[in-house]
């Protein structure tokens, strides 16, 4: 029995990391930003465009790319591009696409029901970005470039602060 006790005490006092609290996975947000995939701009007047082939590809691409993450949710605005672009990734993840207004964003509320989950967002070349500086509570991103169809941010949210990271994907 002493000898239990004393391995106990070595035991604090050599690994003290198993002591210490570690950040719960309900504790830490991870969202995944993207834009649309390629969309036809053949007929300019026409503000709700499909994805051309090479979109519909990049969409499967990009679930490809996340074929090792589960999400809890996708997120899109309500515009065929948006969709169909998000669609490949929740069909894997068997979910709903949910929609989001881009303006009329509410952070803090989006915050606050997606705590502690990992969550795909997909926009524009505008709200995207603005949306990313959102959540991490300052200007940091600024609009992409109209050709980025690859771009992807990832924001990692928790107690001990907030991080970024920008790629491109291809």
């Amino acid at each position: 029995m002493k000898k239990l006790i004393l391995i106990a005490l070595v035991s604090l006092f050599a690994f003290p990391s198993c002591n210490q609290k570690t950040e719960k996975k309900e504790d830490v947000s991870t969202y995944y930003l993207i834009r649309h995939a390629e969309k036809n701009r053949t007929d300019p007047s026409n503000h709700n465009p499909e994805l051309i082939d090479a979109g519909l590809k990049r969409a499967e691409n990009w679930a490809k790319h996340f074929k090792d993450i589960k999400f809890d949710a996708v997120y899109s605005t309500d515009y065929s591009r948006t969709k169909q672009t998000a669609l490949p990734t929740a069909k894997q993840n068997n979910l709903e696409i949910q929609l989001y207004n881009p303006s009329d964003l509410q952070i803090e509320a989006f915050m606050k029901k997606t705590k502690g989950k990992t969550v795909l967002v997909v926009g524009h070349s505008n709200t995207t970005p603005k949306f990313a500086n959102g959540l991490l509570g300052e200007e940091k991103y600024d609009d992409m470039a109209d050709d980025n169809n690859g771009g992807l941010y990832i924001i990692t949210v928790s107690k001990s602060g907030k991080t970024t990271e920008s790629l491109v994907v291809n």
